[in-house]
């Protein structure tokens, strides 16, 4: 009879955002992502961020987005359905930390 228990250690979301916080606040946030991300996965996630970036900014059609990042028009649209989940409080706080961490 085994001692270890029969499900995963981690089964909610919010265990991982607490595994970011602290990684975060040990400095090893960006060791935390390599190791759980695969290089296709973490190229995924920058689409994800441009492709939020640029919805968010209104200037080019999903077709444009799709074809400056490389990426499906479902993927646009994807992004834009996640988008449409939120309230304008929580875009319009999106869109203004996307904005600033591009000038930096």
């Amino acid at each position: 009879m085994s001692s270890q228990s029969e499900t995963p250690e981690f089964t909610e979301w919010q265990q991982i955002v607490t595994l970011f916080r602290q990684a975060s606040a040990d400095g090893k946030d960006e060791l935390l992502l390599r190791l759980l991300l695969t290089p296709d996965e973490r190229e995924s996630l920058i689409a994800r961020v441009n492709i939020f970036h640029e919805l968010l900014n209104g200037e080019r059609s999903q077709r444009k987005i799709s074809e400056l990042l490389g990426v499906g028009v479902a993927t646009i649209t994807r992004g834009s359905n996640e988008l449409k989940h939120h309230d304008e409080e929580i875009r319009h706080w999106l869109s203004a930390f996307l904005q600033e961490q591009s000038k930096g």
